[in-house]
């Protein structure tokens, strides 16, 4: 069965050189504070897209009960999101 493609959430991404940045950056684990570094994004940038991102279900906290030093990777949906993003 063909997994069906929400267009909604592909331009939600196109939207945000940001949340485009993160998911693409999110393949292995990673802190908002290693993002932040990498990307040379402001951490408050970082922590609105990770939570946007984890609203859509596109990522997943792996330490949701731990306040500092949470560890985000991007879930398959996200993966699937991000892949057609890059057709465009």
């Amino acid at each position: 069965m063909d997994k069906v493609i929400k267009w909604e959430d592909v331009s939600y991404i196109l939207s945000s050189n940001y949340r485009r940045k993160v998911l693409e950056k999110l393949n292995n684990p990673i802190t908002p504070s290693k993002l932040s570094k990498e990307l040379n994004i402001n951490k408050t940038h970082i922590s609105r897209a990770l939570s946007e991102l984890e609203n859509k279900k596109m990522i997943v906290c792996l330490t949701p009960k731990i306040t500092k030093g949470r560890i985000y990777v991007i879930t398959d949906y996200g993966k699937e999101n991000l892949k057609e993003v890059s057709k465009l």
